[in-house]
């Protein structure tokens, strides 16, 4: 893709945000807007379809801090869609105008800086006679997400995850040519995919009209790909879950994204988990949590409990005297670490007061608390209170 079809598209407009919109705002509206296109959930819809890779594409650059940053100063530096018509330098070069990448590629007489560092990260420096889209490119990051249970996320699962995404045509393997043919050299550019017209003083490069910048042409399309060489498969991948992952996290599968092109590495493949809350423990990183109701006479007089964990049941003994609220430590209960340890169980005792006595236990409540009544609760409340 030229820079003048990077710099006419808006990414942002395709996203749905504004162009100083976060980090994560960009990341929620692009999930929303996956899911709500994603082949799977539009099967045989070509419009949703298109708009999944377009919101794929959008994302793939403003997910990137750097590239971001160069595709927000080269469209602030050049305008919006200024590129396509005659303002600004759509004028040079005729009506398919020039290549911006080209033009700033060799700008600074082989050295770096300037607009040729500018355009670099999203265009690539090309250099006059360079090929361009013939040059190996690696694949996009494709990212996508699953959601497990809580006992998934502190001990480790392995799960299936379904992928529609592009790739590797299998039938011309890449090429786009139709199996028994083979794409040939443009002869109007030489395979380079540009040409050069001359505008007086100055030379400028655009993409080869006959070949559109490819560098080679293809008499014989494939016919599953069109001659693109990538092709939206669906496909089932098993993925390990580590222990102790944590709710967000986001895992990367080296080479499982887009697949490169003319022999470049395929992109990686960004799975983002979601846990499902548990109906009894919580998590504080590595450790467990777990409120469990007890009685008065529990904490007063002492008593051994029985802990449910999700290994199974433990015993804590609880000291005579213990306050409503003081938690336990139980070790190694909680979820695992990359070091192969496990965090702890963190246990809560909570006073659980009756709604209701019947007349004994209402009798005996008010014995004990004649008995007590020379015991102040709030005595230092009280004295700090002055009162």
């Amino acid at each position: 893709m030229s820079a003048r079809e990077w710099l006419d598209k808006d990414f942002y407009a395709e996203l749905g945000v504004s162009s100083g919109a976060s980090a994560d705002e960009i990341k929620k509206a692009y999930r929303k807007l996956a899911r709500e296109n994603h082949p799977d959930a539009n099967p045989g819809n070509a419009q949703a379809e298109a708009k999944f890779k377009a919101v794929s594409e959008a994302y793939g650059v403003l997910s990137d801090p750097e590239k971001r940053k160069q595709y927000d100063e080269a469209r602030k530096l050049f305008g919006a869609g200024s590129l396509g018509g005659q303002g600004g330098f759509g004028g040079f070069g005729g009506p398919g105008g020039f290549d911006i990448g080209d033009l700033f590629g060799g700008a600074q007489g082989g050295g770096s800086g300037g607009l040729g560092d500018l355009f670099g990260g999203l265009f690539g420096n090309r250099r006059p006679g360079a090929t361009t889209t013939n040059r190996p490119r690696r694949g996009a990051d494709v990212e996508t997400e699953v959601r497990i249970d809580f006992a998934e996320a502190v001990r480790g699962a392995t799960v299936p995850l379904r992928l529609s995404s592009p790739v590797s045509c299998p039938t011309c393997h890449g090429s786009g040519a139709k199996p028994g043919t083979r794409p040939r050299t443009c002869a109007t550019c030489a395979g380079s995919g540009l040409v050069t017209r001359n505008q007086g003083a100055f030379a400028f490069s655009e993409p080869c009209p006959d070949c559109r910048g490819r560098g080679t042409l293809i008499d014989t399309p494939c016919p599953d790909c069109n001659g693109e060489g990538v092709s939206t498969r669906s496909r089932t991948l098993t993925v390990r879950i580590p222990a102790g992952v944590s709710d967000g996290q986001r895992i990367r599968l080296a080479g499982q994204g887009e697949p490169g092109r003319h022999g470049a590495a395929a992109g990686d493949l960004y799975v983002v988990v979601h846990v499902n809350p548990h109906r009894v423990f919580g998590r504080s990183g590595d450790d467990l949590t777990i409120t469990v109701p007890v009685t008065f006479p529990e904490l007063a007089l002492g008593t051994t409990l029985t802990v449910p964990t999700l290994d199974g049941k433990v015993s804590l003994k609880v000291p005579a005297g213990t306050g409503s609220g003081r938690t336990f430590r139980v070790r190694g209960k909680g979820a695992s670490k990359k070091d192969g340890s496990s965090g702890d169980l963190l246990v809560t005792l909570q006073v659980a007061v009756p709604s209701k006595l019947d007349g004994k236990a209402a009798e005996a409540l008010a014995d004990y608390a004649k008995a007590t009544a020379d015991h102040d609760p709030r005595r230092d409340l009280n004295e700090m209170l002055g009162r």
